[in-house]
Parts: structure tokens; sequence; C-alpha cells
């Protein structure tokens, strides 16, 4: 045997998913190897130089309330964010961020390097080491074998359980089946044979041995590029295709799929007439992704708006019988939601026209990233595509775009812990699950990472369910239903998307990260200061009357733009706009009301006598805004609220003439974060108070999502046991019987989420667990001669 090392965890792939797989078991007090064919390109953002956007910016929330690095290393190299969908409700507000994509890899790296206990490889890896393992009978963390050997899942004693902090009745007797600690049933000892990862091949000869391996290849499994009539195989442009190990794992026998993905040109910024496009700047107050970050350090820069034209649209269609899509050469299922320029040409003929964005890939680069022209056609005519286009008349292709195919698994032959059900040890995440972006790749390699520690360490697995994050949301997706085509996360997948925001994520998710291990003391201690911030808001809110105005203009819905003289008794006041030049007429509270006319807080107040201020934002016109100018005292006296005050009166207009400390006399304070010029913390606590007045305002909607969501966990608290037999089960179809039986559902819940079966199904199965349950725990019958 060559040259041998040992380690406890091992993760192919130095990827988002990689990345945090391999960061989440060092910092678990595993020795983990990250192997990565190419130490320079570890986290390399082959797509897209951006982090976020809808649905995926709650991702990066929940890796960061989790205690993962993506957010924070987005927020290190951000060059513009902005928070998405504001116009809506704040459940489906999400952060985005452009980054410095060459920047990004450094400082991922950098973090990576910096973790104790993780060692980095280059090497490729071409095979697993594998052994035949049968159940061992006498740990007390089991491999539950099922009958036909497919599912291996960790089985906690009773002791165990509650030394770990698990109830003692979460370990189910006979018939039931925990998922994480279920029963064995009548204790047969058949010995089952499955097989178990043991280590790594490597193409150097070398051998790198680990008790857990966690796959995270991206698009690198027998990858093939195309780019017009051209193809090659690639993992991606430049880079070679893992073609040793993909075929190393279709020998296991998993069921896979072919997928594909698609990336634009890349345009010299020198050569854009930058004036022909609408700029698009990034907030003035950034929101980042990091409950941890304090600052936001790179210098922020704009992206462009363009449109096609129908010289554009004519040109594609002349020539998309030489796109790899339409030519017949590309095998694999492109995805639905980031289709190609052609693909959005053929599938809407009707659209005459076509926006994309002009997109930075970082500050010491002039590579400008054309999101929204992810093409396969061949090179020349993606040229000509390009000077189509107003503006880009001269300008310079520096890549040509390309799709790429791939091997993917079926995300059904996983549990819920990311781990494959018919070996030990070995878990997959990312893009080889059939999932699209780097934030979905995040999660699940945060995930993975999780649980191959857990694993190696014998403790239960760790998830999470459809209630508590898109996480689990994510990957109860794909176990349940499996993936055709690129899987992309939408807060539309969400049941309970009020409950499941970005400004509560960390309350959702962030003791779980602690109990882990993976959020340190000085985030916890920050945590906790956050949430006595905010519980100190919402009691102030609740108990103070509305009785009396106090504070600089608090009478316009929108803006406050003078102080309320007299407002007692007043009317609603004139009111006028920032530039003078109109002057709303004054009207009573009641004609305002009727005729659309927002209602002033004074007015309000008084038409509520006795009313609390968390009464009065239960109306849809009133805002937290708006109501904390009107608690500047209480607010300043208070050490915990004092950036809330601060927060109220920065850009009220009717203090412009007053200097900084005039006009904010906190500044100083020493229990103040916040600083005049500190645009992160000005958002983070505007956030904080939005997210207060959420909870206030909806409070009727969330109570209710609570009643839901206690029904779905009881339905996920039905456990359908690894040996159930699908087979014998009277009046199930043979259909419902082959969808059962490939899946393996856990919980009565996750079957109902299977496509096809139906009500009648699941009671069929919920009655079977009884009844196969009981004849277990009688044991085989003995027939007498």
């Amino acid at each position: 045997m060559g040259f041998t090392e040992e380690f406890d965890v091992a993760v192919v792939g130095a990827g988002h998913a990689g990345c945090e797989a391999a960061m989440a078991a060092a910092r678990m007090g595993l020795k983990t190897a990250l192997i990565t064919m190419n130490l320079d390109l570890i986290a390399q953002m082959s797509c897209n130089p951006a982090i976020g956007g809808i649905a995926k910016g709650h991702l990066v929330r929940e890796v960061d309330a989790l205690g993962g690095v993506m957010g924070v290393v987005a927020d290190a190299v951000g060059i513009q964010f902005r928070l998405l969908n504001t116009s809506r409700g704040p459940a489906v507000w999400s952060p985005r961020a452009q980054c410095d994509k060459a920047q990004y890899r450094v400082k991922m790296r950098e973090v990576l390097e910096g973790q104790r206990n993780l060692h980095i490889k280059q090497a490729e890896v071409t095979d697993l080491v594998l052994e035949e393992v049968g159940r061992d009978q006498g740990s007390e963390i089991r491999g539950r074998v099922a009958e036909d050997a497919r599912l291996v899942v960790p089985t906690l004693s009773a002791q165990n359980a509650e030394r770990m902090g698990h109830p003692a009745d979460s370990v189910e007797g006979p018939g039931t089946g925990e998922a994480g600690t279920r029963d064995q049933g009548s204790g047969t000892s058949e010995q089952k044979r499955i097989r178990k990862v043991l280590g790594l091949k490597l193409r150097d000869g070398r051998r790198l041995m680990a008790r857990a391996t966690v796959i995270t290849t991206g698009t690198f499994l027998n990858g093939l590029i195309h780019c017009g009539e051209e193809r090659y195989p690639a993992g991606r442009s430049g880079e070679p295709a893992s073609v040793l190990l993909g075929e190393a794992l279709r020998r296991l026998g998993l069921r896979t799929c072919r997928l594909k993905t698609g990336t634009p040109p890349r345009l010299d910024g020198r050569t854009i007439r930058w004036e022909a496009f609408a700029e698009q700047p990034g907030d003035a107050d950034p929101t980042p992704f990091s409950f941890r970050t304090t600052k936001i350090v790179q210098p922020q820069v704009s992206c462009h708006i363009a449109y096609t034209t129908p010289r554009t649209l004519e040109i594609i269609r002349e020539n998309v019988g030489r796109s790899a899509m339409y030519s017949g050469q590309i095998e694999g299922v492109g995805p639905r939601y980031c289709p190609s320029i052609e693909d959005k040409i053929v599938k809407f003929p009707d659209k005459t026209q076509h926006q994309f964005f002009l997109e930075p890939e970082g500050l010491n680069t002039h590579e400008v990233y054309v999101n929204g022209m992810s093409t396969s056609l061949p090179m020349e005519v993606q040229a000509e595509i390009v000077r189509s286009i107003p503006g880009l008349e001269d300008a310079e292709m520096l890549r040509p775009g390309y799709a790429i195919e791939y091997d993917a698994v079926d995300a059904t032959e996983l549990d819920r812990a990311l781990k494959v059900k018919c070996m030990e040890g070995l878990y997959l995440a990312g893009q080889i699950n059939g999932t699209s972006g780097y934030e979905e790749a995040a999660c699940q390699g945060l995930m993975a990472g999780i649980n191959a520690a857990l694993w190696v360490k014998g403790e239960a697995p760790f998830t999470l369910d459809r209630t508590e994050g898109y996480t689990g949301i994510l990957i109860d997706d794909l176990i349940s239903k499996g993936t055709n085509e690129p899987y992309r996360m939408f807060t539309s997948r969400a049941e309970f998307r009020l409950h499941l925001r970005i400004d509560n994520a960390d309350r959702r998710l962030t003791a779980y990260g602690r109990k882990l291990g993976l959020v340190d003391d000085a985030t916890w201690a920050a945590y906790e200061r956050k949430q006595e911030r905010m519980a100190a808001l919402e009691k102030l809110l609740k108990t103070k009357k509305a009785n009396a105005i106090e504070g600089p203009g608090i009478n316009h819905p929108s803006r406050d733009q003078g102080p309320a003289n007299g407002g007692q008794g007043s009317k609603i006041r004139d009111q006028a706009t920032e530039d003078g030049g109109l002057v709303v007429p004054t009207l009573s509270a009641e004609s305002a009301e009727r005729m659309g006319h927002p209602v002033s807080l004074v007015e309000l107040v008084k038409a509520n006598p006795g009313a609390t201020w968390a009464v009065l934002l239960k109306r849809p016109e009133v805002t937290i805004d708006r109501v904390l100018p009107a608690l500047v005292n209480e607010l300043r006296s208070d050490p915990l609220l004092v950036d809330y005050a601060l927060i109220s009166l920065q850009h009220r207009t009717s203090l412009s003439h007053l200097d900084d400390k005039e006009r904010h006399p906190d500044i100083g304070h020493p229990d103040s974060i916040l600083k005049t010029e500190d645009a992160v913390a000005r958002s983070v606590a505007r956030n904080e108070a939005k997210a207060v007045e959420t909870e206030i305002k909806f409070a009727g909607y969330l109570e209710q999502q609570k009643k839901a969501i206690e029904k779905l966990k009881a339905a996920e608290g039905v456990r359908i046991p690894e040996w159930l037999d699908y087979s014998v089960i009277s009046g199930l179809s043979r259909e419902m019987q082959e969808k059962l039986g490939r899946v393996r559902p856990e919980t009565i819940g996750q079957a109902s989420r299977i496509p096809g079966v139906t009500p009648a199904a699941l009671g069929l199965v919920h009655v079977s667990i009884r009844i196969q349950g009981e004849k277990r725990a009688r044991g085989p019958e003995v027939v007498v001669a």
C-alpha cells in the first residue's frame, strides 16, 4: 500500500458546498481534509459573481445563523448590496450582493487556512475505499439496516439519548420507528451486509482514509462543455472533469441523471459605452448577509440594465439550430428558472424584448458578466448577438458563454441527513444532488458536514424540517421528490414563509449552531444582546400608551418633515413635498381615511385614546419609522434602546440645520453601536426595529401559521419504520408501492409530499405500521405438525 493519511472527515471538492462542509466538521473538533484539484480555485464563482437573491438570500442568512461562513465572506468582498422585494411584505425581502470574484476565493481560502483541524490537499480523487460490513448489535448508536439493506439510520439508546439532551421517550418502542432513533422491532439477530466508505483513492497513488466522507463535486462529475458544435470534457472552463470518480460513483449502483447548466459571455468593460445603459446603484445603507458583520469595507459600484433589440432576436432565431441545446447534442435537462437566451426566444416567441444586466466581476478587473445571456451558441454568433445591442457595438468578448452537462445523483437515494441510504459514512451535497446555485450548495454542504461530524462522534443526526428553515424545505423537497432539472429555491416553496423571514433566521437557528459548537462565545453574546434589545423595544411598544406625541416630525406617514407644533387637537396639517412644490389641503381624519389619504399619527392617537403603540402599529399605514420619533425620549433613556433613537432621528430633514452632535445627542453613548457614518449599523438597527414591527403587525397571521405548523409536526411525528414492507400492504397499488419503496419516506408527512401518493395510500400505510409492528413483536409463527 502506498502513502496513507488518516482523517476523521474527508470532503471532496472545494466549491461552496465543500467549503461549508469542511469548516463545519473542523470547527466541531474533527481532523478534516478538504481535497481539491486546484488550490487556487477554492470557492470559485464559476457563474454569476453574486451571492443571494430571492430566497437564496434566506439560505445564506440561515447558513450564517448556524455558524457557516458564506455570509461573512460575501460581506467582506461585496461591492454592491441590495435588499430585494422591499415593495412587498417582509416575508419575501431578500439580500443580494455583487462580489469581487477574485477576492471571494482569496478570502474564503484565508478563512479555511485559518481554521484549526482543517487540512487542504490538492489532489484528484479517483475512487472510494469500501468494505462490506455487518450490523453492530452491541453499540449504543447502531447502524439500523432495512430488510432490503437499502437504508442505514443511526439509532440512539435511551441512555445515550438522555445524555445528549434528547428526551428518553424520543426512542420509540416496537412498531413506531423514530427516525434517527428507530426501534429494531422484535430484535432478531440476522446480520445484513452493507457497504462502508473507509476513505479515498487519489490519482497519485495515495490513500486518504476517513471515517466519514462528504462528496461535493459540483459540475465536475463527467462534465462536458458545449459551445456551438464544439464540445469537450471539463468540470469548468479550463479545468478537467472528474471522470474516474464519476465512474466510481456509478459503480455504487446509485440512481443518477444528467443535468445541464450554462453561463453567459464576459465582456471587456473598457469597450462598453456605459452611458447607453440605465445605472442600477446599490442601497445607500447596505444590508449584510451575516449577523456578525459590522462594517462593509469594499468600495461600492453600480450595475447597469440593458435590453435586447429586434436584431438580437433575429440573430438568435436564425442560428438556434446551431445551439447545443437545440441541435440534440445535449442530453441533460437545463434549469427551468435560469433559461438560456435561445431558450427564452423559443419558449416566449411573443416577447419582443428581454432584459439583462451588466455586472462587474471585481474592482481590479475590467471583466463584465452579462447576467441573463446564458448561451451555448457558437462563439461567432455570441459576438454578433452582443454587438446587436446599442452600447455594445464595439464590445470585446473576453470569454464565450457555454453550456455544461454533468452527472447528478437522484437525491431520493439520501436520507434527511444527506447520507446515502445504502452506504455507511458517505454524504453528498451541492449540485451532485441536483440543485443549482451557490447558496443551495452552501446550505447542503453545511448540513452534510455537520452530520458527517456527528456520525464520526457517534451522535444522532441534525436535521431541519420544513417549519424551521428554507434549508429544511430544500432538503425535504430533494429527498422526497428528487428532481429531473436543476432545483432552485423560491420563497413560494415555503408553506410558512412569514415565519421564515431573513430577520429571524438567527432566532430560529443560532441556538442549534451554538449547541453544535459552530457559534463562538462572541457571536453568541452579540446574539443574546440583540434579542434583549428587540425584546425591550417590543415591551416598550406594548406598554407605552400613545396618549401624547413627542419628538420631531411625526405627522407624515412616509417622511417626517417638521416638528409637531401644537399637534394635540389638530387636523391633518398641510404637508409640503421636499421640493416645496405641492401642498396637500387639510382634511379631517375621517375624510382623509375615506378618500384614501394617509392619516397623521396625531389624528390616529386622538381617535384611539388609551391605545398602546403596538395597537397602532397593527394598522397598515403605521410603520415603525413613524412611531420611533414619538418615543425618542424613552429610547434615549434606555441603554438597550439608544440605537433605535438614533435611527429615528437620522433621516429627519427638519433637523438638517443642526450639527451632528446637536442632531444626535446620543453619539458617543457608551451603549451605542451606531455612528452616523456607519451605514451597516444604521441598516442593522433599522432592520431590527422592522423585525419587531413585523412580529406585532402580523401577530394574527403568525399565530395562524403556528397552528398550521403544529399540524404539520403532528404528521411528521408519525414515523414510518424502515422495516415496513410496502409490497404486502393490501389495497396499495403497484404505483404507490414503487414510489414509496423507492423513496422510503421517514414520516407520514414526508410520504404525503411524494408526487402521486394519495391520501388513501397514506391511510393504508398508517394502519400497516401498527399491523406489521404487532406481527414483528410476536415473532415468527410456529407451525405445529
